[in-house]
């Protein structure tokens, strides 16, 4: 594959937001505000919010995820950099793969890069596996074409039965319904 280098920016990227600690609705929300806020970088949509339980480590509270679209002129490694500086800032902790988090930013995809460099494989290599990141992926872009794969929609029969309920953005643990 080539290098994680676009051939002109700014370049679109979709980001994926998740969080299951210290009030995941609100910590996908600051996070949003965040990454709209980077520099070289404007939000272009966001999706719903969507609870799900967890994927991986079962034994930890459901998640909040939701994905964003943006316009940025930060090249694939340095949106990357900016979105780990984003859960530093949050109080992030990589206790062991799939632990709780208060918050998880990934870089689904970068313009229609397909590449593997140190620390970065666009698009996200399970994107499309994972009906958290496809639902609120396909609210905000229908015709996305997964770089190198198909359209996402294509996938979405393969996750069904995903457990994913849209909640407001206000959604607490102590007003979700069952």
């Amino acid at each position: 594959m080539n290098t994680c280098m676009p051939s002109t920016l700014p370049a679109h990227a979709f980001v994926a937001l998740g969080s299951n600690l210290a009030d995941p609705a609100g910590q996908v929300l600051a996070a949003l505000d965040a990454i709209a806020g980077l520099p070289h970088t404007r939000l272009l949509a966001r999706s719903s919010l969507y609870l799900n339980a967890a994927v991986g480590h079962a034994d930890q509270p459901d998640f909040i995820n939701a994905v964003a679209q943006i316009e940025t002129s930060l090249a694939p490694h340095q949106l990357l950099d900016a979105l780990l500086d984003i859960e530093h800032a949050f109080g992030r902790e990589r206790t062991f793969r799939n632990a709780p988090r208060v918050i998880d930013l990934d870089v689904l995809s970068y313009a229609a890069l397909q590449c593997h460099d140190t620390g970065l494989t666009l698009p996200h290599p399970r994107m499309h596996e994972r009906a958290f990141v496809l639902v609120p992926l396909l609210e905000i872009a229908p015709d996305m074409v997964i770089p190198g794969l198909q359209a996402a929609a294509y996938y979405l029969p393969g996750v069904a039965g995903h457990g994913l309920t849209q909640v407001a953005d206000s959604w607490t643990n102590q007003t979700r319904t069952a």
